[in-house]
């Protein structure tokens, strides 16, 4: 069994000049080359049911994995064109990545990962994103 730690994860999205920054508690562990972020996503109203994402950091992919009420898959690798998908109780389809920056920078399970990506579905350009994901050890008081 890999070795996990709680941290705090920063996690910015910006898309078309609107900006969200979220922070969430994490579990971080790593496996091969691969740095896993595990962390619930925050309910936007009363009846939605609960999402558990993973992302996964490694040298050449980034991935983000949904579980729960929303279920999707996007890849990320630089000047690829990746395909994923998205399932919620409301909707369903197909989306492709076109990943056109990709920073790593870690120290152990802390670090930094950035990446700008166009997200495509049903192989039209839905958006411009530039996403930022920080993690930090979470410490005891």
């Amino acid at each position: 069994m890999s070795h996990r730690i709680q941290t705090v994860i920063t996690l910015s999205s910006q898309h078309e000049g609107e900006r969200t920054v979220q922070e969430l508690s994490a579990e971080v562990f790593a496996k091969g080359q691969a740095l896993y972020v595990r962390y619930e996503e925050p309910k936007l109203g009363p009846h939605q049911g609960s999402t558990r994402a993973t992302v996964k950091l490694s040298p050449d992919e980034f991935k983000i994995i949904r579980h729960g009420e929303v279920q999707s898959e996007q890849a990320f690798r630089l000047g690829q064109q990746m395909p994923g998908y998205y399932r919620s109780p409301f909707t369903s389809f197909q989306l492709s990545t076109h990943t056109q920056r990709m920073e790593l920078q870690l120290e152990g399970m802390s670090g930094c990962a950035a990446w700008e990506y166009d997200l495509y579905v049903f192989e039209e350009c839905s958006g411009h994103f530039a996403i930022s994901l920080t993690i930090q050890e979470a410490h005891e008081a």
